[in-house]
């Protein structure tokens, strides 16, 4: 942290051109000293300041294979598809399909009905805040696949609510897993179509999906101990809260879309995407959302982070698959944004990463 830091320091003083060097030199540089410091074997870092943008690889993208990571490298990104559900969640209500505090009700498909808890239902927009009371993880259910209809059925039926929906935040891969099943079944297609349709072909993210990818060109994911993570085939039934493989040219595509404050194309869906639906104030309890950054309010799927000293209001979300962590985040008012993952499980590296990111974006915002 202290060498990435310093590397910020000194190149804050550089002067910003046209083609914006400061962005080029303090991306490279910050990915470059962050390399070296954790030492793990490959890193991308992509950033968008304005109209401009920067992508750095160092390292490998898989050990032995000497092929440096680009803006092409296929990435897991695990819990950064989160924001992508939110999105989807946003579409539809954006066409008024759905209404944000719509009951899932029966919506989800492998219950009846969800479970309730001091009269409270849980509703869409519970799911998308990290506030239904459901639990992070399936339990072990005797006979049934880990993520099979199965599980989640004996799972939602059996497994009372942590605490009343809306009252506080527990981070639940589970309940993001509900929500694309229940769109899916508001829609009447397959959740990895709903997606595609309404959210990856209309930001333009052709090299984002649910495959596994192919060909050298794939980040390798590694354990605590070095050793190569397989990460199996697609899992439908998680496709809500992990799954997704991008790159980094469309995380850039992608933090533009989000940093475009003021275009009137999809509006009304990146303002419901970022609004901050659930404020930290109150809720109890609130667990499992400050890895990466204070949380102080909940957007769909995104983490909010208001203002402090310097650095300005950042959306965030961190994801973590297979070896590979991976972290987002934006200013959205300031017009930067950063993109940045790693290969190998080093919980200190991803939080180090994402403070890194953080302090870069502070520095690079305009004031």
């Amino acid at each position: 942290m202290k060498y990435a830091l310093a590397a910020i320091a000194i190149l804050a003083a550089t002067p910003a051109f046209a083609n914006d060097p400061l962005l080029d030199d303090a991306v490279e540089f910050t990915g470059q000293i962050f390399h070296l410091d954790t030492g793990v074997p490959g890193l991308v870092i992509a950033a968008v300041r304005g109209d401009s943008s920067a992508v750095f690889g160092f390292g490998e993208v898989a050990k032995g294979s000497g092929r440096e990571p680009d803006a092409d490298t296929v990435i897991g990104v695990g819990s950064l598809t989160k924001t992508f559900t939110g999105l989807s969640l946003a579409s539809l209500a954006a066409k008024g399909t759905v209404s944000l505090t719509e009951p899932v009700g029966p919506h989800a498909g492998v219950v009846d009905a969800l479970p309730e808890k001091d009269g409270r239902q849980i509703r869409l927009i519970d799911l998308a805040t990290h506030s239904s009371g459901l639990p992070r993880e399936l339990a072990t259910v005797d006979g049934a696949e880990k993520y099979s209809d199965a599980s989640f059925a004996a799972n939602l039926a059996d497994s009372p609510l942590l605490f009343a929906p809306g009252s506080g935040v527990l981070y639940s891969n589970v309940g993001f897993d509900v929500l694309a099943m229940s769109l899916a079944n508001i829609a009447a297609e397959p959740y990895s179509d709903l997606l595609k349709s309404e959210v990856l072909d209309r930001i333009g993210l052709m090299s984002t999906g649910y495959p596994r990818p192919e060909g050298e060109n794939a980040m390798v994911g590694y354990d605590w101990n070095g050793n190569e993570i397989d990460p199996g085939d697609p899992i439908a039934n998680r496709y809500g809260a992990s799954g997704l493989y991008t790159t980094a040219n469309d995380m850039l595509q992608y933090l533009r879309w989000n940093l475009d404050q003021f275009g009137e194309d999809d509006a009304e869906v990146r303002a419901l995407s970022h609004a901050a639906w659930l404020i930290r104030d109150g809720l109890e309890p609130v667990y499992g959302m400050d890895e990466s950054g204070h949380m102080n309010a909940m957007g769909l799927g995104w983490v909010i982070m208001m203002p402090e000293g310097e650095r300005p209001l950042i959306i965030q979300k961190a994801g973590g698959t297979n070896g590979v962590f991976s972290y987002l985040a934006f200013a959205p008012s300031r017009g930067v944004g950063v993109f940045i993952a790693i290969n190998q499980f080093k919980f200190s590296a991803s939080t180090e990463m994402a403070h890194i990111v953080n302090d870069l974006i502070t520095m690079l915002a305009p004031r």
